[in-house]
């Protein structure tokens, strides 16, 4: 594709700061060579490369290119990389395009979370961390104003040492260890916004205890069930040591949210906490895919939406911002969302900040309320209590409004309540795409529930060793909602039957407690059993009998898994465990207690309990995953549990705990 005539080609023309009544220069870096990354054999998949394609289109048919400084991708250099990825990481992303990789590129794939490689891949994430960082320089050295990186393939769920969730590369740390890393420049303070609708959770491992990076996402979460899953996304995850407070989550309880509830968060969270720590730059993770019509996200902010939050955030650092491109998997939605950010940030149009007669969920202000509270502490500005009469102008959950949109090509938002075909959210999570099946079909696929039927016929018995010992807490797990102590509601079982019985068992394995926090607790550890067998050891189980498809329901929800209508523990592995006294579930690796574990027969019906494998055994011993004592209201719940049950008194109990957590691995 031919660049516009003011293409910047070898050549490094030098620009002052910009003044008042000039044209902002705005930069845009798209290299056609991205392209090449797609997958292996032409399969469908959501993450391909008309993403850029549609982009540089709209932007090209609309003009909007001809206004702004258009440069080539430069590939980044590994010294850069090297800050915030392992080398063994840089080996393979470097390698894995090579010919002598071709037989196993797709073994290697297939060893990480939602990643596929082809002859392309390398380049294109060299290119793509190279373009976000030319970018980032450019602006921090006032030749650009502002600038978009259209570049993929995206970065932010990358971690130190693993691609995943389609990124090879971090792309925004990568700039943003550079910039840090020049002294030169006089960056010493970076403010990086993740809008994309998962949560960035690569970046915030990579500045958690940095304080020169504030690093603000908002999210679907869903308590830990929508990708990448699990705690890290949660609003108590604040950064540790000198990061703690510069790191801040907003996570959404549910999908639909729109230009409403991101609006109210940028009003009530981050831009009084922008305003006090005062960035010098601004990156954005800019995810499209909590746009209007996007299959994986399910979010509803329109173009006009996403101009309102990047112009809020051009009040700040001289309007210094770097666009960094992330997911967005609706091509219309995409090309229309990126279009109206670059006009915004060349300032062509007027736009009004607010929105009349749209309010967010109520959801939404609960979320805001909570992430004030946690981070009250390190941003006084966010200790007053919202006001009650904003607080209760709400839009009510399955309502949605139309939202204007002021882009040059107007998306069609259909009626003001949420489309039938939108009533259930059939966004299809990350880790469950498969390359050889097309989107549409998957959503189709994962609909299917006759396993259901087959596996309501047999019982089993459910062993717990931990706040599952309570029964209002288990019932949670069958029926729905939160028990004393809990942060959060679980969501339940499709067959919400009670337990048939209900009886207790001592087993030779040994009871401990370790990770940090969760999210259903808060801080502190929660109850594992080692899956070897010790018969110096004794733990009390509490069994329940239910259904193997009960059983199912509780294994996703332990595992923190949104996918309802997948089966993870099927017939097949029922007879293989009586043999095998154990199997580990690789479809819900990613969750603590994806290890299940055979444990005899009573009334010769199975028992059955799940906790983490071995290796994650060693990993406590050896300090990699940290042992932690129990919260305050899990360690009551398991008490309760035990003295309810009749199995030990409130005193015997509480030692009972109080060993487990303390007596060395």
């Amino acid at each position: 594709m031919e660049p516009p005539p003011d293409h910047i080609n070898g050549t490094e023309p030098q620009f002052s700061s910009s003044v008042p009544g000039e044209q902002r220069r705005v930069g845009l870096v798209y290299d056609e060579r991205m392209c090449k990354h797609s997958t292996p054999r032409g399969e469908s998949h959501p993450e391909n490369p008309d993403r850029i394609r549609a982009i540089w289109n709209k932007l090209s048919s609309a003009g909007i290119h001809d206004r702004c400084m258009v440069f080539d991708a430069k590939e980044v250099e590994d010294k850069y990389i090297s800050a915030v990825h392992t080398t063994s990481h840089i080996n393979l992303i470097k390698t894995i395009s090579s010919q002598k990789m071709a037989s196993k590129r797709n073994r290697v794939a297939g060893r990480y979370n939602s990643i596929y490689f082809n002859e392309g891949s390398s380049e294109s994430a060299y290119l793509a961390a190279g373009s976000v960082l030319q970018a980032a320089e450019k602006v921090a050295k006032g030749e650009l104003n502002s600038a978009f990186a259209i570049v993929r393939p995206p970065g932010h769920h990358a971690e130190e040492g693993e691609p995943m969730g389609f990124c090879l590369y971090n792309n925004v740390a990568i700039a943003t260890s550079f910039l840090l890393n020049q002294k030169e420049l006089g960056i010493n303070k970076i403010l990086i916004v993740d809008w994309d609708v998962h949560h960035g959770n690569g970046t915030q491992k990579m500045f958690w205890k940095d304080s020169r990076v504030l690093f603000f996402s908002v999210h679907r979460h869903e308590y830990g069930s929508f990708y990448p899953t699990g705690d890290d996304g949660s609003h108590i995850m604040i950064g540790e040591g000198p990061g703690s407070g510069y790191n801040i989550n907003v996570p959404w309880e549910n999908g639909h949210c729109g230009d409403a509830d991101y609006i109210a968060v940028w009003d009530h969270i981050l831009i009084p906490v922008a305003r006090e720590f005062n960035p010098d730059i601004i990156i954005i993770s800019a995810g499209f895919d909590a746009a209007i019509g996007d299959p994986l996200g399910g979010c509803r902010i329109t173009p006009h939406g996403y101009s309102i939050m990047l112009k809020k955030l051009m009040k700040f650092s001289r309007g210094k911002i770097i666009m960094a491109l992330e997911g967005g998997y609706n091509l219309n939605s995409l090309a229309n969302s990126v279009a109206a950010c670059v006009e915004m940030l060349l300032e062509d149009k007027p736009i009004a900040e607010s929105l009349e007669e749209v309010y967010p969920f109520e959801s939404t202000w609960r979320v805001i309320k909570a992430v004030r509270e946690e981070l009250s502490a390190f941003w006084p500005v966010l200790t007053d209590k919202l006001p009650e009469e904003l607080t209760s102008r709400v839009t009510p959950q399955l309502q949605v409004a139309i939202y204007s949109s002021q882009s040059e090509d107007e998306y069609d938002d259909g009626p003001n309540t949420l489309p039938e075909d939108l009533q259930e959210d059939v966004t299809i999570p990350l880790s469950k795409l498969n390359l050889n099946e097309d989107v549409d079909d998957q959503v189709t696929s994962t609909s299917s529930k006759d396993w259901r039927s087959e596996l309501a016929k047999i019982d089993v018995w459910y062993a717990s060793f931990g706040s599952n010992m309570s029964e209002s807490r288990f019932l949670c797990y069958i029926q729905g909602g939160q028990a004393e102590g809990m942060k959060r509601p679980c969501r339940g079982a499709v067959d919400k039957t009670k337990p048939k019985e209900v009886m207790w068992k001592t087993v030779p394995h040994r009871l401990f407690f370790g990770r940090e926090s969760t999210v259903t607790w808060g801080p502190g550890g929660v109850a594992f059993l080692n899956p070897e067998t010790n018969n110096q050891e004794k733990t009390f189980m509490c069994l329940y009998r239910i259904t193997l498809e009960q059983f199912n329901d509780v294994l996703l929800q332990e595992n923190v898994c949104m996918d309802t209508s997948s089966l993870f523990f099927d017939l097949d592995a029922l007879d293989i465990i009586e043999n095998e006294k154990s199997v580990s579930l690789e479809a819900l690796k990613d969750g603590w207690y994806h290890y299940v574990v055979y444990l005899g027969k009573e009334n010769d019906i199975p028992i059955l309990t799940m906790t983490c494998t071995n290796a994650t055994v060693e990993g406590f011993k050896s300090g990699k995953i940290p042992i932690c004592a129990p919260a305050k209201e899990y360690a009551d719940t398991l008490i309760r549990g035990l003295v309810q049950g009749k199995q030990l008194s409130e005193d015997e109990a509480v030692a009972y705990i109080h060993e487990a957590a303390t007596h060395p691995l």
